[in-house]
């Protein structure tokens, strides 16, 4: 029986190749301002901003059995040059965006057998990097709520955290813009490249299938071994 997954953002990058890697075997919706990379043909695309619209207002099915959050951004700067609402935004992309479409969604999560929840982090929250006070604040919040939520709505649902490392999408553009920087990237790792879209996308396939039903509440590292390993 198909699954109802729906993504929100997954119009490019690490969320498109998520429904990439499940749209022949189950119904994937994807809620995002523009169908960007879709094969609408596959995915169903939904028009929606998750900082001004409201999720309660889409046309979902009344049973979603898992949910994907993928917005964020990568805007590294000194902590000496953010400004205070610059750590608003990144809380309301990264965190309150989460928390309100979940709020909107959670009767119809309940009423999947066993809903499977997934969301982003990043490398940085558990090693400490310099340039990344804002966007490791909000994804932190991010790691702290996904376990609690794991242990409040076990075992009606599965939540789980994946952290990668720099991958290579759209959002990172300008940090892998020519060969030198992309060649400074991939030397961080000890597995000597950065992230591509698909490895982190395979993942969180596993973890919306039946095949990790006895994994709930991890953050788990896709970051090449930076997080673990010191190769030099």
């Amino acid at each position: 029986m198909k699954k109802n997954i729906l993504l929100i953002g997954g119009s490019t990058g690490i969320g498109y190749q998520i429904s990439e890697l499940l749209n022949e075997n189950n119904n994937i919706i994807v809620a995002f301002r523009s169908e960007g990379d879709l094969d609408t043909n596959k995915v169903t695309h939904l028009e929606f901003d998750v900082l001004n619209d409201d999720i309660a207002d889409l046309d979902l099915p009344d049973t979603i059995d898992g949910f994907v959050y993928c917005p964020g951004s990568i805007d590294l700067k000194p902590f000496k040059m953010i400004k205070p609402e610059d750590f608003e935004s990144e809380m309301q992309l990264n965190f309150f965006g989460l928390v309100r479409s979940l709020k909107g969604i959670l009767d119809k999560l309940k009423n999947s057998n066993q809903a499977s929840l997934v969301f982003f982090s990043t490398v940085a929250v558990k090693v400490g990097m310099p340039f990344h006070t804002n966007v490791a604040a909000a994804k932190g919040a991010i790691e702290g709520f996904a376990k609690s939520l794991a242990a409040e709505y076990a075992p009606s649902f599965r939540v789980n955290v994946i952290a990668p490392s720099l991958t290579d999408t759209p959002l990172a553009e300008k940090l892998l813009s020519n060969d030198d920087k992309r060649q400074k990237m991939d030397q961080r790792h000890p597995l000597k490249r950065v992230g591509e879209a698909k490895d982190i996308a395979n993942l969180a396939a596993f973890l919306l299938s039946d095949n990790s039903t006895w994994i709930t509440g991890q953050v788990l590292g896709v970051d090449g071994g930076l997080s673990t390993i010191n190769s030099n």
